[in-house]
């Protein structure tokens, strides 16, 4: 099943869900020392492995980070090779002064903006898709 490329389609169907939980972003030299399904993401960079995971796990693991994110997903599938939906939310999002880190995953994109954030985010993305 391919994902969809078309932008008009995909801001018409981005469809936000904003999940439960707080989710931070950390830094560990090897994914030996944690449990990978305690993990929502991750990616390898040379100074070590980012993972993205629930705040509750990474204070039980006593990993370090400086950031409390709210983990939105939107429900549209969207194709990897589709041009501008990163562009389109992270301008409408930036308009409104939120941070948003996105990554892209093989059915969805997800967003993770502050936690205090979520809620004028999922607003902002929900007025996308009704223009």
């Amino acid at each position: 099943m391919s994902g969809e490329t078309n932008l008009s389609k995909l801001l018409t169907k981005i469809k936000p869900i904003l999940n439960s939980g707080d989710y931070v972003f950390a830094n560990i030299e090897d994914t030996n020392e944690i449990n990978l399904s305690d993990v929502v993401g991750i990616f390898k960079e040379k100074e070590g492995f980012t993972i993205i995971l629930e705040k509750n796990k990474a204070d039980l693991l006593d990993l370090k980070y400086n950031y409390s994110a709210a983990w939105i997903t939107l429900s549209v599938h969207s194709s990897l090779e589709a041009v501008g939906l990163t562009a389109v939310i992270s301008t409408a999002l930036a308009k409104a002064n939120i941070s948003c880190n996105v990554v892209a995953a093989f059915y969805h994109d997800h967003l993770f903006v502050g936690k205090k954030d979520a809620d004028a985010a999922i607003e902002i993305l929900n007025n996308l898709t009704t223009k």
